[in-house]
């Protein structure tokens, strides 16, 4: 985000008179996310300023983050616009000021803040670290020194995350609540170190101080009626979720202002908020990685934490009304599949919704459990739906793709003697810490092109390292060739590249699996090396 010159990011009567030369021309940038007092905004702007002035440059542009997180580049439109402006011409600076080195983020892939050096010096920029003891030269020196801060930038950012995670344990071992927005019928209150009640929190509002805690109670008197009147209707109306959501949103009863659907009402079924049981640690998703599901013994359960909405007896006999429907323990394929011609017969057609709607048939659920997905389901009885499946099917041939490729690195780096760990539900590599994730890049011609160029989906989840992308050839049919990647490369949606705009996006060329997986064991050795340089770095601070 651009802020206008002469704003309290400067230094009063720091700023020099303005000077046609644009070589004497500079840009700062400032972030600040929940860091000490001496990373404030101001306080990174005074030293910018004194540092500007002895050497003769007036700041014209100031680009600003404020209360954002350093794990990743999402989010921080200062950093974003100082990017986007450097690429495209934009800039009328040649020197780009910055108080030190963990500002740019604390990035867990130490090459992504190194990707945005390179990016701003690439295109004539001037770096300069104003706080720092050394001068970002160029030098050999420089570059050692800066690679050890950024991985000690890195460091600081998980020893801080193991800090807050362990604590936020234990407060929910105690009955409190960690997380965000409760559930419909429920209210977070807020009480204080003695336990006295400060008052019910709205949305979006958050605790100030840190001894203050947030409990969960039960929400006013027309969301936990509607919500008792859900169970019922489930386990003695023996209605299904969608008819249930049908029959709320006919009635004008709205979730937080929005309609119902099956989803909802199937989490409210499944939630044991409801009866006064906090549970936490469920899933993780550590320094902006990859979501994953913990194993139910690191769950931190705490029952009766608070007042039940629902009934504990009605709300068991749902979870095992959901349980039969999802398992349908006794009933043969062969009956499930009679079940469903039956259905298709009497409906004209077959989708999740009119299969979950539909009483005396076991759920979607249970038909993608038995069968691996609803169109196995559709092919065994001869059902074709009109929605056409071939991205589907493609989809399916790309998965495979990477699932060959990452058992075969797997293999060539577990030869090495290296601590291989393979993460089979995201298909990621970790190796040492470093994670290795696996994309595919499918050819297109543009119109009026006579060369072909590639794509590459960056996804939801991209943990920092490494990326290898599977090339396709002209037809999306065979590999072309293998390239390898920083994941701080891949910043948007998606990045599009041809051959001759490869080498600029840091796209490495490997011909064959065996010279891929040597060159991502040289680039696995390189990042350990400067990963045990920091911490032996870190424990000579400590001790001195």
């Amino acid at each position: 985000m651009e802020l206008p010159v002469g704003t309290a990011l400067t230094v009063q009567n720091a700023k020099l008179p303005r000077r046609r030369d644009e070589n004497l021309c500079a840009a700062q940038y400032v972030r600040m996310s929940t860091d000490h007092q001496r990373y404030s905004i101001e306080n990174q702007a005074a030293v910018i300023a004194a540092y500007a002035q002895a050497r003769g440059l007036e700041i014209v542009r100031t680009y600003r983050d404020e209360g954002e997180s350093g794990l990743g580049i999402k989010n921080r439109p200062g950093l974003t616009g100082l990017i986007a402006d450097v690429r495209q011409g934009r800039a009328n600076f040649d020197h780009i000021l910055i108080y030190d080195v963990s500002r740019w983020g604390r990035f867990q892939d130490i090459d992504e803040s190194a990707h945005y050096e390179f990016v701003c010096r690439e295109a004539g920029m001037t770096v300069c670290y104003c706080a720092e003891q050394f001068e970002n030269d160029g030098s050999v020196i420089s570059g050692i020194v800066k690679n050890i801060k950024r991985v000690m930038a890195a460091e600081y950012s998980r020893e801080l995350g193991v800090k807050v995670h362990a604590g936020a344990c234990h407060l929910s071992r105690l009955g409190f609540r960690q997380g965000g927005h409760p559930c419909f019928g429920l209210r977070r209150e807020l009480i204080d170190e003695r336990g006295r009640s400060r008052g019910i929190m709205e949305n979006g509002q958050w605790k100030s101080l840190q001894t203050d805690r947030v409990v969960l109670r039960p929400g006013p008197k027309h969301e936990t009626e509607t919500v008792r009147s859900v169970f019922d209707r489930f386990v003695n109306g023996h209605l299904t979720e969608t008819k249930i959501a049908r029959e709320l949103n006919l009635a004008g009863v709205l979730n937080k202002g929005r309609p119902w659907t099956f989803c909802k009402i199937h989490y409210l079924l499944q939630n044991d908020n409801y009866i006064g049981t906090n549970r936490y640690n469920r899933h993780s998703c550590r320094l902006r990685t990859a979501q994953k599901e913990n194993p139910p013994s690191d769950w931190i359960i705490k029952e009766d934490a608070f007042g039940p909405v629902v009934d504990k007896a009605i709300f068991a006999k749902a979870q095992q009304m959901l349980e039969d429907r999802r398992h349908c323990w006794g009933v043969s394929d062969e009956e499930m599949l009679k079940r469903l011609r039956v259905l298709l017969h009497r409906r004209g057609r077959l989708s999740r919704d009119v299969i979950n709607e539909t009483e005396g048939i076991p759920g979607s659920t249970a038909y993608l459990t038995r069968f691996g997905s609803l169109r196995n389901a559709y092919r065994l009885i001869g059902y074709t739906p009109k929605r056409k499946y071939e991205h589907i099917e493609s989809a399916i041939v790309r998965r495979d793709m990477i699932k060959a490729l990452v058992l075969k690195v797997a293999e060539a780096l577990a030869k090495s003697g290296d601590d291989v760990r393979v993460d089979q539900f995201h298909q990621i590599l970790r190796v040492h810490a470093i994670a290795i994730s696996f994309r595919v890049a499918r050819s297109r011609y543009t119109r009026g092109a006579t060369h072909p160029s590639w794509v590459i989906i960056r996804g939801r989840q991209l943990p920092p390292g490494l990326v290898v992308v599977i090339r396709l050839s002209a037809g999306n049919r065979e590999v072309k060739d293998y390239l390898v990647m920083p994941a701080s490369a891949l910043v948007g949606r998606d990045l599009r590249f041809s051959e001759r705009s490869r080498e600029r996006f840091g796209l490495r060329q490997y011909g064959t699996v065996v010279g891929l997986s040597e060159a991502i064991k040289r680039r696995l050795h390189n990042l350990t090396y400067l990963m045990r340089c920091a911490r032996h770095a870190l424990d000579e601070k400590s001790t001195s």
